[in-house]
């Protein structure tokens, strides 16, 4: 190294040590490099974040005590594992004669932890049902650390929804506010008791509201927001700045199984029709049409002369339905029902659904481009008019939704003329169809019996049993083949 070069290093250390005793020793300000060490909050700002922070604090406080821990335990049963050592002696000396048996069952307990909220002083509580399913004992917690045995009022596998009441009175009550005026981007807070830590607040924003075809339940109208929802929050409450109760708690959507910034709650005006009848009668009494609908795509409404793509098309009509009864007919779009537009299928079946059986409704419907009006008594969705309806049959096609094939829908997909039958309009993920049969299939035959319409595949599937293997003719993407099931 030369002379000179040391000389500059020397130079560049003097002035590196000069500047930084000026920023030690002196009030140097390092604002031109980006740093600022005289920033002021105004008292304004502090004022009003002041103000915001008590709010918070104060519907926090107003709404914790009408949160409850919900811990339950079950007994799983489990087959004994055979093994090749058990009917030697030694083997049995030392572990007993029950050693390596497999038709002695094993039994274990498991425990779970969930939350729940008090809706009624005299101690009906609501949770998720996943929170108390098959539970053989259920320990509610109280804010103020009391503890009581809970029991099963009612549960709704389809909403899941579930109430329990405890042996109390005069207890901390959540007031139901009204799901259907939260708008996005509305402050709430979620209250409940993430991996057992009791009385846990988070907050955040109403992220969407209406959110379904989530294959999480059966009746889909979830809020989904970012505020902060884990294991154990299953059954808390969502509630508004007013300190209302505006949804249960639910689910989340996660790859680690802990909060990623999407969580779900049912909205609380399903959970009041769903609580409301499960502690009347102790199940969930459900209105019904009578129609098979679909979703309408952009070749649906061209097709059917629609101006946009909301309602709901009649794919079909069930006899003696409140349906048919009232005039309605295939193609026909519901728009509006008592007075509310019907979004999507999903609006509409989740509105039907809600109306009790035997009240007049009114509807408002597109036929042949023109919107008529009809009244209609809604029914009671039994299992017999459900199964009409889907075509939930018990077996191998479980979960495979129909409709006929009409000349519209031949031209929309490309589909022969001579090619008759019904169409597959959606498959259940847990249909043991599922991954066999696809949308947009052509089912020509079943079992070997030909398919004309909607009708005679109902009547051909229906006596099929329950683990009966199924072959069928089917028209897909241009080719005819055959497919088996089961």
């Amino acid at each position: 190294m030369t002379r000179k070069n040391v000389t500059c290093i020397a130079v560049m250390f003097t002035l590196i040590g000069l500047i930084i005793g000026l920023g030690v020793s002196s009030n140097f300000n390092l604002g031109t490099m980006g740093y600022s060490q005289d920033v002021k909050i105004s008292k304004q700002t502090i004022d009003t974040l002041s103000r915001t922070n008590e709010a918070m604090a104060e519907v926090a406080a107003a709404v914790k005590p009408a949160v409850v821990n919900i811990s339950t335990s079950k007994t799983i049963k489990t087959q004994g594992i055979p093994s090749p050592f058990f009917n030697d002696p030694f083997f049995k000396r030392f572990f007993g004669d029950e050693f390596g048996h497999p038709a002695i069952p094993r039994e274990h307990k498991e425990a779970s932890l969930g939350s729940g909220v008090i809706v009624n002083e005299e101690g009906y509580i609501v949770t998720n049902n996943h929170v108390i399913k098959d539970a053989d004992e259920i320990n509610v917690k109280l804010g103020d650390k009391r503890e009581f045995k809970g029991k099963v009022v009612g549960a709704d596998p389809k909403t899941d929804i579930a109430v329990i009441r405890i042996d109390a009175k005069h207890l901390p009550v959540l007031k139901l506010g009204d799901s259907d005026k939260l708008r996005v981007g509305e402050t709430i807070l979620a209250v409940g008791n993430p991996f057992g830590l009791n009385q846990t607040v988070t907050s955040g924003i109403v992220s969407a509201t209406g959110r379904a075809n989530m294959g999480i339940e059966d009746y889909e109208n979830f809020i989904q927001t970012d505020a902060a929802i884990n294991p154990g929050n299953s059954g808390g409450a969502m509630v508004n700045i007013s300190g209302e109760l505006v949804g249960i708690n639910t689910a989340i959507f996660s790859t680690s199984g802990g909060y990623m910034g999407i969580g779900f709650a049912i909205p609380s005006n399903m959970v009041k029709v769903v609580m409301d009848s499960l502690i009347k009668r102790g199940k969930v009494i459900r209105g019904w049409l009578g129609v098979s609908i679909q979703p309408i795509s952009e070749e649906l409404a061209k097709q059917f002369k629609l101006k946009d793509r909301k309602g709901a098309l009649i794919a079909d009509v069930v006899e003696g339905s409140p349906a048919e009864k009232a005039g309605l007919k295939r193609g026909d779009v519901i728009i509006e029902l008592n007075g509310n537009t019907v979004e999507d299928t999903t609006s509409l079946r989740n509105a039907v659904a809600a109306i009790e059986p035997g009240t007049t409704a009114d509807l408002k419907f597109i036929r042949d481009g023109k919107v008529e009006t009809a009244k209609i008594t809604i029914s009671e969705l039994t299992p017999e008019a459900q199964k009409a309806a889907s075509g939930n049959y018990n077996n191998m096609l479980k979960g495979v939704d129909v409709q006929d094939l009409n000349h519209a829908v031949k031209k929309d997909l490309g589909i022969p003329g001579r090619v008759t039958g019904v169409i597959v309009t959606s498959v259940d993920e847990n249909s043991p169809a599922a991954g066999v049969l696809q949308q947009n299939d052509v089912i020509m035959e079943v079992n070997r019996k030909k398919v004309n319409n909607a009708k005679d595949y109902e009547a051909v599937v229906a006596r099929i049993g329950q683990n009966q293997g199924v072959l069928l003719l089917v028209y897909r993407n241009g080719s005819v083949i055959y497919i088996t099931l089961g």
